[in-house]
């Protein structure tokens, strides 16, 4: 049997494993705040990495990045009813401004510091940039505006876990108005876009991008569209968002402009984000029972040598041999970047660094020592193919000019290899089911599927859909989205039967 690094596999425990990778590969740790956390270099590294490559297909689409307090006033949100109530339960609430002891060795509130107006500490930024934009938009020719900004938001909650759900998480926040409805609907879907090729392309996710039904869409938005990812342990992820809000906010900010006609009429706005649970599903997309598994495009580094020092005069060899071949890779080109390459000197022992990095998941891993030197090779670990047939480390001696002229290909493989498997296990583990019978025996709490469920639908609205959600509900199932490209759906709905279906929708158990 092979001897994993983790104390814990997937298997025995997935939401156990899933805090030991966070732990073993030191991406983050409780701060001391609930609900926060401190995130630790190589997970704000992969972040680092996505902000990167999210922020220049944003910027590609014509987008400006801005930046707004972090404090909105109580008013703001009370102009959106809809909107507040969404938030409501999970605002945090800034009401003094200073200080005092309390007499008993602490410090309290002064009660001469309490604010006219309570400040509401960002749980996302649609009322404040509402205002922003009704000052800044008085015409046509004001039209279109397209912002962006990377920020921190809290949202207070009850039950939170590292990456997935805290209390103060990082984000982008995407917000645009425009002229016409048409152009609104074209942004939302082509920012839904945005985030769909970012998840395949860069951080090998593979992801169902669609609408998400009535009850699902964002508080004020009149439509609301996702991507959806699926875990390994078969739950579904909600990994980004893109809002139609038609003119609901630009109503309550009183965002207008003068038409070519000179009319005045309210502008359509949207906005989409995309939030640091996006590591969280990286973990549970990729990760093994040694660790984390990350794609080369968003490994803070692709390529880590190892040198395997002895504490002798001949390590000052070893270690310039080390980096002739870290300036060599350094120079190479990969997935259409300069080749990110480390070199790990610190004075520990080989075989442990060289498992600190397996399970930080960093692509290849070298290990070179002596011999190496001598025969002029390296030893070249992949983290995809850790093992071999045989259960031992899968370590390879090869030269080392013919490694680094492997190096892009190498790494190209890695990311492409990732995303098929994940691919495969999204096409393998969704299924389409006839009756609320099969979905209940599917779902049942001993039953072994691990997955989502297809149904054809009516779209239902109001009580309806109410009645549905409640079912769906005493499952521990909600509703995903409905897939862009879905086949023709004919027939009854899944939930009513007598009602034609129009579409086919998602189902699952979602983090």
């Amino acid at each position: 049997m092979v001897k994993h690094a983790l104390p814990v596999t997937r298997a025995q425990d997935f939401a156990q494993w899933y805090q030991t990778v966070i732990s073993e590969a030191d991406m983050a740790e409780e701060s001391g705040v609930r609900g926060c956390m401190v995130i630790r270099p190589w997970g704000f590294g992969i972040w680092e990495r996505m902000q990167r490559l999210l922020d220049d297909r944003i910027r590609a689409t014509g987008h400006e990045n801005c930046y707004f307090p972090l404090f909105i006033p109580l008013s703001y949100f009370e102009k959106e009813a809809e909107h507040v109530e969404g938030f409501a339960k999970e605002m945090a609430v800034v009401t003094h401004h200073r200080l005092i002891p309390d007499g008993k060795g602490g410090l309290m509130p002064d009660p001469e510091a309490k604010l006219e107006e309570p400040l509401i500490v960002r749980p996302t930024s649609e009322t404040v940039i509402g205002s922003a934009f009704a000052r800044w938009i008085q015409s046509w020719r004001d039209l279109p505006v397209l912002i962006n900004q990377w920020a921190n938001v809290v949202r207070w909650e009850m039950r939170t876990r590292m990456f997935l759900r805290t209390s103060e998480f990082l984000w982008q926040e995407g917000h645009t108005a425009h002229a016409t409805e048409e152009e609104a609907r074209y942004e939302t879907l082509t920012m839904l876009e945005v985030y769909r090729s970012f998840a395949e392309d860069c951080v090998a996710m593979p992801v169902i991008a669609g609408e998400k039904p009535e009850n699902e869409r964002f508080p004020g938005a009149v439509g609301t569209w996702s991507i959806e990812a699926m875990m390994q342990d078969g739950k579904a992820l909600q990994a980004g968002t893109s809002h139609f809000l038609g003119t609901n906010f630009a109503k309550a900010q009183n965002i207008r402009f003068q038409n070519a006609e000179g009319q005045f009429e309210l502008a359509q706005t949207t906005s989409w984000g995309m939030s640091t649970r996006m590591i969280g599903g990286l973990i549970m997309t990729h990760g093994d029972d040694d660790g984390l598994r990350v794609p080369p495009r968003i490994a803070p580094w692709q390529v880590v040598i190892v040198p395997m020092l002895r504490d002798t005069p001949d390590d000052a060899t070893l270690i310039e041999y080390c980096r002739d071949i870290q300036r060599s890779i350094s120079h190479l080109t990969a997935l259409g970047e300069p080749v990110r390459v480390l070199m790990d000197v610190k004075p520990v022992k080989a075989a442990t660094k060289r498992w600190g990095w397996v399970k930080k998941g960093a692509p290849i891993i070298l290990e070179v020592g002596g011999r190496d030197m001598a025969g002029s090779n390296v030893s070249v670990l992949r983290r995809d193919q850790l093992y071999r047939d045989d259960g031992k480390l899968n370590s390879s001696i090869v030269n080392r000019d013919e490694f680094i002229d492997q190096v892009p290909e190498l790494l190209e493989n890695i990311q492409t290899g990732l995303h098929q498997e994940a691919r495969a296990r999204l096409r393998a583990n969704i299924v389409r089911a006839t009756s609320r019978e099969e979905v209940s025996l599917r779902f049942a709490e001993k039953g072994d599927f691990n997955g989502w469920v297809e149904v054809p639908w009516c779209r239902a609205t109001g009580e309806d859909l109410e009645e549905i959600v409640k079912w769906l509900k005493s499952l521990k199932l909600t509703f995903r989205n409905v897939p862009e490209h879905s086949d023709k759906t004919e027939g009854p709905c899944f939930f009513y039967p007598d009602r034609p279906a129009v579409e086919r929708i998602l189902i699952a158990r979602a983090y």
